[in-house]
């Protein structure tokens, strides 16, 4: 079904038909995500079934933006046929993008041609996207491009709510640290904050979380677009440790996204410790550690309160990246990848694939451009979603009814060592985040 609606027939080619003799390659951009070798897998298989030559191409477009054609691979069915059950890539993965250098851009082609490359299958995130569609367009009818999204950030513009692959597993891993976490948090008496990724958008972040059970979970989308005040996150954490005390629990587990350190206002991160700058002022955001500095202001700010706790900080993220994919993602890969070579057999290019209803749902990749930037548009948490609200239902959070009931915001005020009328001027707008 194409984003129009109009059904494409992925079983009308017959095997060893008009696309004998012609080679498919495939390569992969972008991070590692479980279940890249299941759609590199499935791609070979059913393409040699279809009488093509495979060649996959080490490194994504890294060698082939330097005119070298010399680090590829043939496939077969023997080399692919248990690859599926491995995490990383068989063909590797770098994050080369040559779409900023037309002559770049011209040696990627070049190698293609060389190569005698018909069809092109791309795997990975929003770059790798974008370099498929000028690929398409640069190639016109000499080859066809078809790109298969993945990244466990789940944030490509898939229509409704549908899944990149690789974030489900990302995602149960994710969860099974972060109850491992919260277990320890209850046999030790302290606090964890665990910084998930998510560089743009906080799906897996809420994810985890909410598979888990953390305490609660904090992401940049909340903050309705809105710059994101440090002192803001710093307060919803602070009162839910001291919410959290009210209940009798010296214990618990937030989850933030790693998105929120670029929301958060720059003039509120400079001049911290351990925050660097570049030559020209610029903040390294890479070099920064979010939960290390929300742990400092808050371990700080509760001491001041008599309150002591023990905050352990700790970054998620690599170790899901390369997971062996789990039975979800093993399936859905599989069903990408026949998808991806259906397509192509019947004459499609520049588009993107995914799965809806049991079927291949094929999207132009023309259509999820985002015209301001002219890059592949980002999908956020959807905050009026009611499944982000129903996320938010679980979490221990400082809410309107905190601020309300006399009896409750005396108690909290009492816990915070405060008048309930400070208590309510530091803490009260947090009702209507």
């Amino acid at each position: 079904m194409t984003e129009n609606g109009d059904s494409t027939n992925i079983d009308s080619v017959a095997p060893h038909s008009r696309h004998s003799n012609k080679t498919l390659a495939i390569l992969v951009g972008g991070g590692p995500a479980p279940g890249i070798n299941g759609v590199i897998r499935s791609v070979t298989i059913e393409a040699i079934n279809q009488g093509m030559r495979v060649i996959g191409i080490y490194d994504g477009y890294k060698w082939l933006a330097k005119g070298s054609a010399n680090q590829v691979e043939r496939l077969t069915i023997d080399k692919v046929s248990r690859i599926h059950f491995r995490g990383g890539s068989i063909l590797r993965t770098s994050r080369t993008n040559p779409t900023s250098d037309p002559v770049a851009m011209e040696k990627v082609l070049g190698v293609l041609t060389e190569l005698e490359v018909d069809y092109l299958v791309s795997i990975g995130g929003d770059d790798t996207a974008f370099t498929a569609m000028r690929i398409a367009k640069q190639a016109g009818d000499q080859l066809q491009v078809v790109h298969v999204p993945k990244t466990i950030d789940n944030d490509l513009p898939l229509p409704g709510q549908m899944l990149t692959f690789g974030y489900q597993t990302a995602r149960e891993f994710g969860a099974d640290i972060v109850k491992n976490i919260m277990e320890d948090a209850f046999t030790s008496t302290r606090w964890y904050f665990v910084v998930t990724m998510g560089r743009k958008a906080g799906h897996l972040a809420l994810g985890i979380g909410n598979a888990a059970g953390a305490t609660l979970t904090i992401i940049a989308e909340e903050f309705h677009g809105r710059p994101v005040r440090l002192a803001s996150v710093c307060d919803i954490l602070e009162g839910a440790i001291i919410k959290r005390r009210l209940l009798g629990r010296d214990y618990g587990v937030a989850v933030l996204s790693e998105g929120l350190i670029e929301s958060i206002e720059k003039d509120d991160l400079r001049g911290l410790d351990n925050v660097e700058v570049d030559e020209h002022g610029n903040i390294r955001y890479a070099e920064i550690s979010l939960a290390q500095i929300v742990k400092d202001v808050v371990r700080k700010r509760l001491k001041a309160r008599g309150i002591d706790v023990t905050i352990v900080n700790k970054n998620i993220g690599y170790e899901l990246r390369s997971q062996p994919a789990n039975s979800f993602d093993l399936e859905y890969t599989q069903n990408l990848g026949y998808s991806a070579m259906s397509y192509l057999l019947n004459g499609g290019t520049n588009a993107m694939i995914a799965i809806r209803d049991g079927g291949p749902y094929i999207i132009k990749l023309d259509d999820v451009i985002d015209a301001e930037s002219g890059r592949i548009a980002t999908r956020l948490v959807d905050i009026d979603n009611p499944y982000y609200r129903m996320c938010r239902n679980y979490m221990i959070r400082l809410e309107r009814s905190d601020f309300t009931e006399g009896k409750r915001l005396s108690r909290l005020a009492r816990v915070a060592d405060c008048a309930a009328e400070e208590f309510r001027a530091q803490f009260g707008y947090l009702a209507d985040l």
